[in-house]
């Protein structure tokens, strides 16, 4: 186990084990990282090493026994919910040495979704050649509903949440990213075969739309998109992403407004996809990963999910899907972010206490 403080003072502990029972038997949850501020996400890069963002503006890089805070990050907007948020490590990074992170950008009086892409030195934990290479459109104010979980594609391309940003019906309007899901090549560029690219006032990056706030994204073993996204008061969605399909929101939902009242039309309407599954009551659903099987063959295909209200990981399965299991103990506690890493264990990141765990097998 690694131990910081607020100043990154750095020690080496050594693991500190505990245990919960799930339905396939007890597992072990190992402490990989704690004191943590505001932690949002995680990645693992070659040979062990790791990348863990914090909300504020942080970056660190955790490197055997030593944690480094990674220079070179440019301006982030600490407002509300944005800040430095998700960290993708792609498939070639031994060879590329780049990193992909979203963060709130200043734009202006206000602040928006944006994917940056940089190169890491882990020999110096400094990034260089940093650029912005996608914006959401500005306009929006405020510090809600930033979306912002990357996911590499089979084919290389991007895609990134972007939540509503609390003007909810700017979701239904293809003419700024708000409340959808973009799809860029790794320079930024727009791929040939978005399905809005060639439509009039639509911004070209979009994929999908009609999304609240999408705070979990994964790839499904056909590679299938799936987000998780945040409702109101009921209605958090898992969503299966279609090419140019519209998710409904604030047209359709499964729950209330915050003051009770109705959303919308109901909760069905022509052209608008149904969830796959949804929660009602809300769990406040964050980070997502779609199991392989290695450790667990039992879980292959098996949805696990966060929840920062309800304090647990929700195990999902089945066609039709449904939330099969809640596993939690005193580590998960407002679960932000969840991934499998590179031997098939299970690893959570827990704002509730500041620390990222990894599960296995008990």
């Amino acid at each position: 186990m690694i131990r910081i403080a607020l100043t990154v003072a750095l020690c080496w502990i050594g693991a500190v084990a505990a245990a919960f029972e799930t339905v396939q038997g007890r597992v072990q949850v190992d402490v990989v990282v704690d004191g943590l501020d505001e932690p949002w996400a995680f990645g693992f890069l070659p040979g062990g090493d790791l990348l863990v963002t914090e909300r504020d503006g942080r970056l660190l890089l955790v490197k055997e026994s030593e944690i480094t805070l990674v220079a070179g990050l440019p301006e982030i907007a600490d407002v509300g919910q944005g800040g430095l948020l998700d960290v993708l490590v792609p498939r070639d990074f031994a060879r590329s040495g780049e990193i992909f992170m979203s963060y709130a950008k200043p734009q202006g009086r206000g602040a928006g979704t944006a994917l940056m892409r940089a190169e890491l030195s882990l020999e110096d934990a400094r990034l260089s050649n940093v650029e912005t290479i996608f914006e959401m459109k500005s306009g929006t104010s405020g510090g809600q509903h930033f979306g912002s979980r990357i996911v590499e594609a089979r084919d290389g391309s991007l895609f990134l949440t972007i939540g509503d940003r609390g003007a909810r019906e700017t979701a239904q309007d293809l003419s700024i990213e708000t409340g959808s899901v973009a799809r860029v090549n790794r320079d930024g560029t727009v791929p040939g075969d978005n399905p809005f690219i060639t439509q009039a006032n639509a911004q070209p990056e979009i994929w999908s739309f009609g999304h609240r706030n999408p705070q979990g994204a994964a790839l499904g073993l056909d590679g299938t998109l799936w987000v998780v996204e945040h409702g109101a008061r009921g209605g958090d969605e898992v969503n299966r992403v279609q090419r140019g399909a519209n998710y409904g929101w604030p047209v359709i939902a499964y729950g209330r407004h915050y003051s009770g009242r109705s959303i919308g039309e109901g909760t069905a309407k022509t052209g608008m996809e149904q969830p796959a599954y949804y929660w009602d009551p809300s769990i406040a659903p964050s980070g997502m990963t779609i199991y392989s099987g290695a450790l667990w063959p039992e879980w292959r295909g098996n949805i696990f999910v966060g929840s920062l209200k309800f304090d647990y990981l929700a195990r999902l399965a089945g066609d039709p899907l449904v939330e099969v299991e809640q596993m939690s103990g005193d580590e998960t506690l407002r679960v932000r972010d969840v991934r499998e890493g590179p031997d098939g264990a299970i690893w959570f990141l827990s704002v509730g206490n500041g620390t990222l765990y990894r599960m296995t097998p008990g």
